[in-house]
């Protein structure tokens, strides 16, 4: 690990062993009879944290159900391994292992981004693994690399570099202040955190856009019932993504929030949450459980 757990700080959960790598997850409201879990894979913008991704929309979810959100494997409090491989299924391989260590054996899924991406690939390589499907902003089909997305996987950490990156990532400019792109710079130098980052997604960047991407003919096989989300404003994943996902899906529908940018689950955090909800409790009823 290349930040410790033991500093006082919200973006930290509890620390378990998940496919064989420490990795930092909020498990919250795990209490018997809960409700149906709910897994949130978080995206791939600089410092980011689970927390930092869904820190409105956690204790919303939780209110009805176990929410489960994990650093990703590089990413936040996780472990950043020596040599690492990053790419689509070894983080499809360390979300099944955080379902794993959690005993949990289905889940829905929440994927923002990067997060929808691996939400995705993990329905489709684990489809027992997986009741519902959401994808925010996502990833998933293979697109022309926006300006947005490659100024965003290019990031070199200084406060300018940062601020530039709060007004591409949000529609709502009162959302991005100074102390917001303070906080986000800050994140991105915490020791370890810039180091992996710039191993993740080295130019040219296409490339990464197109790892992310599953086969259509297997996306157009999956049988879950799925929600597409999109901020039609979005800079960073053009709407197209999610309207070519909306339309191989067959099992899908698809919601898209004007005036807003990649930032769906902070732009109109109560809206999203309430979507969100309504959709895995239309799941709950169909099953019987409470």
């Amino acid at each position: 690990m290349n930040a410790p757990l033991n500093t006082p700080s919200p973006e930290l959960g509890c620390e378990i062993l998940a496919g064989g790598y420490l990795t930092n997850v909020h498990d919250l409201d795990h209490n018997p009879g809960k409700g149906f879990p709910v897994m949130l894979i978080h995206g791939s913008g600089p410092g980011v944290t689970a927390w930092a991704n869904w820190r409105l929309i956690m204790p919303e979810l939780a209110k009805e159900r176990r929410v489960v959100a994990p650093d990703m494997l590089g990413f936040g409090y996780s472990e950043r391994p020596q040599e690492p491989n990053y790419c689509r299924d070894t983080w499809v391989e360390h979300a099944i292992g955080v379902l794993d260590a959690l005993e949990i054996e289905q889940a829905d899924l929440v994927g923002n981004s990067f997060g929808g991406g691996i939400a995705l690939a993990l329905a489709i390589k684990y489809p027992h693994r997986v009741r519902r499907l959401v994808l925010m902003g996502s990833v998933g089909v293979s697109f022309p690399i926006t300006k947005g997305l490659d100024e965003v996987w290019g990031y070199e950490p200084s406060l300018a570099n940062m601020r530039r990156l709060m007004d591409v990532f949000a529609f709502d400019r009162n959302l991005v202040t100074d102390e917001l792109a303070e906080l986000r710079y800050q994140a991105s130098i915490r020791p370890g955190f810039q180091e992996s980052f710039a191993q993740m997604f080295p130019a040219p960047r296409q490339h990464w856009v197109d790892g992310l991407a599953s086969d259509p003919a297997a996306i157009r096989a999956l049988g879950h019932e799925t929600l597409v989300i999109h901020g039609r404003e979005d800079l960073v994943i053009p709407l197209q993504a999610s309207l070519e996902l909306a339309g191989l899906i067959e099992r899908a529908q698809l919601h898209v929030f004007g005036q807003c940018g990649h930032w769906t689950q902070i732009e109109h955090a109560g809206r999203f949450a309430r979507l969100v909800n309504d959709f895995l409790t239309e799941a709950d009823h169909a099953s019987g459980a409470q």
